[in-house]
């Protein structure tokens, strides 16, 4: 006869939730239209209308938010010539975990000629947080992308502070078959103490990259002509053929702000449901 604890871990896995998104676009005519679309659990993926040559895909979580043990992937595969802009409907919310944690894995592979825009709404932790996520991007020579991902470390704006927990995010991107971006960081144990180092956050709980293919000196100088008028702290700097730009702000409010303006200098315009 299974124990209690057998019992109750058992239980706690079975009401985990698992989402799966495959979606790839073909250019048809001029025109970036759909070509697979696979959902599977609590992720949904849906497309509200099309600008000139793009598609715009919007994922959803009908769950509402994610926990530990729970499960998602994302995989996208833009075709040659297509344009495809990608985001969520909402911030995605990460709550506390009781032990496992949660895990996520994201992979965008762009076709010779392609278009990503991959600009989904922050991610947003808890305290006592347990997040592991993976990002893989293949991106063919002759193709674009532009990749921005943020994540806030407690709600501030609700009184809320993330304090302790796991953050890992692990990104591997390939340029022509060849790894030309590899970065791993990792948040463990007292998270607002290590946030609070001034080599790592100097104290902000926003933080954001962007990554831009094909990066060159245009872009860095684009997004420095900003100067004073972003209210954290950027950088950005370009090699191996790939631009990345580095934000770190007070808070999520002040993050966007900045966030979109370093898009719009990239010639970049954000999601209609940004701005909402």
């Amino acid at each position: 006869m299974p124990t209690a604890a057998a019992v109750t871990e058992q239980t706690f896995l079975a009401n985990r939730a698992t989402g799966h998104i495959g979606l790839s676009v073909m250019a048809q005519g001029g025109v970036t239209r759909r070509a697979r679309v696979d959902e599977h659990g609590s992720l949904r993926v849906r497309f509200p209308n099309g600008s000139g040559d793009a598609l715009e895909a919007v994922m959803v979580n009908t769950g509402g938010g994610i926990t530990g043990g729970d499960r998602f992937t994302i995989d996208i595969e833009v075709g040659e010539g297509a344009h495809l802009v990608a985001g969520t409907a909402a911030a995605e919310k990460i709550y506390r975990s009781l032990g496992p944690s949660t895990e996520m894995d994201v992979r965008l592979k762009i076709a010779p000629g392609g278009r990503l825009f991959w600009l989904p709404q922050e991610t947003i932790l808890f305290d006592r947080v347990r997040l592991s996520r993976r990002i893989d991007v293949d991106v063919a020579e002759g193709a674009s992308l532009v990749l921005a991902e943020a994540v806030i470390f407690g709600r501030t704006a609700m009184g809320e502070a993330l304090l302790e927990g796991s953050f890992i995010d692990l990104w591997r991107v390939r340029l022509g078959g060849k790894l030309v971006y590899a970065d791993t960081a990792r948040l463990d144990g007292g998270i607002a103490a290590q946030l609070a180092n001034c080599a790592v956050a100097n104290g902000g709980i926003a933080m954001a990259t962007v990554l831009i293919v094909p990066g060159a000196e245009a872009a860095i100088e684009q997004v420095r002509a900003l100067g004073g008028t972003l209210s954290g702290e950027v950088g950005i700097s370009a090699w191996n053929g790939i631009a990345v730009a580095r934000l770190v702000a007070n808070d999520g409010a002040t993050l966007r702000r900045d966030l979109i303006a370093v898009l719009a200098a990239l010639g970049t315009t954000v999601p209609r449901l940004w701005l909402q």
